[in-house]
């Protein structure tokens, strides 16, 4: 399948994609920070750089889109370019990496997908709340 943009149009498409502070990730830290919770972002410290960290806690969210960071790619992977199978799949390692890395620090991982959040917001939210929580109470112990 080739590309129907010229490699300037492709670029600039490209560029106008956001990395941080998607409007998902603003939306779940909107919502944290309305309920109490007071966290760092993008932590460049931590492998992976995670949308949501609390440190005291110990827990570190990443909100991840679906196609960047292949959501069930397996089951679509034939629909795309060898470039987009290649970045894809290099993009899913480098998340398993990260989580292997952070597990091993002692840090608990919470990876959201873009669909989870949109299609259960309240959910996603109880899931880090009841997290940060858990941390605290064992804090306390």
């Amino acid at each position: 399948m080739t590309d129907n943009l010229t490699p300037e149009q492709r670029s600039y498409c490209m560029s106008r994609i956001k990395g941080k502070d998607t409007g998902l990730e603003r939306k779940v830290r909107s919502e944290l920070h309305k309920r109490g919770l007071r966290f760092r972002k993008h932590v460049r410290d931590l492998p992976g750089k995670p949308d949501i960290v609390f440190p005291k806690a110990r827990v570190v969210v990443f909100v991840d889109g679906d196609f960047w960071h292949g959501y069930r790619f397996p089951t679509w992977e034939h629909k795309v370019s060898e470039f987009w199978k290649e970045k894809i799949n290099k993009n899913r390692e480098r998340d398993r990496k990260n989580f292997r890395k952070l597990r091993a620090m002692g840090w608990r991982v919470i990876r959201l997908w873009q669909h989870q959040i949109k299609q259960h917001f309240e959910s996603c939210i109880t899931k880090i709340i009841a997290a940060v929580r858990d941390s605290r109470s064992e804090e306390n112990r």
